[in-house]
């Protein structure tokens, strides 16, 4: 079964900073000459995760609000204290939504669902240069 990796890259700035990659993704599977197969989305940081959501303002607010309630960033973190960098916050926010996200496709497009878009969410607190790695397995 083929596999093919592709990248994306992004320019975020930081403090929950969402982007929607949906299309992005959506072009490297049409692209791959894949009909049916998944497309895994991995981001190689401790500081930034991926899931699905319906991007709109409200949903997004909702979200961020969300992260701010549970895992404030003036809260004490014994990995601030270490490293003095001011972003251990954005260490569990990323680890609670996780690093990566497995989406089948069929006939060259994404199964997902009316409503339901990628996102990538920068957790970190400063501006990053991010790449995402895409891995593609079909037929």
């Amino acid at each position: 079964m083929p596999v093919k990796t592709l990248s994306i890259s992004l320019q975020t700035c930081g403090d929950a900073d969402i982007h929607d990659i949906t299309d992005q993704i959506a072009h490297h599977v049409a692209q791959s000459g894949l009909k049916d197969g998944t497309v895994t989305i991995f981001c190689p940081s401790s500081t930034s995760a991926l899931t699905t959501i319906e991007y709109e303002n409200g949903a997004l607010s909702d979200l961020k609000r969300l992260f701010n309630e549970i895992i404030p960033q003036d809260r004490e973190y014994a990995h601030n204290a270490r490293w003095h960098d001011g972003n251990g916050h954005s260490h569990v926010r990323a680890a609670l939504l996780g690093p990566s996200l497995t989406v089948p496709f069929v006939n060259g497009e994404l199964t997902l669902g009316t409503w339901q878009q990628i996102i990538y969410v920068d957790f970190d607190n400063r501006p990053r240069r991010r790449e995402l790695v895409l891995q593609l397995i079909g037929e």
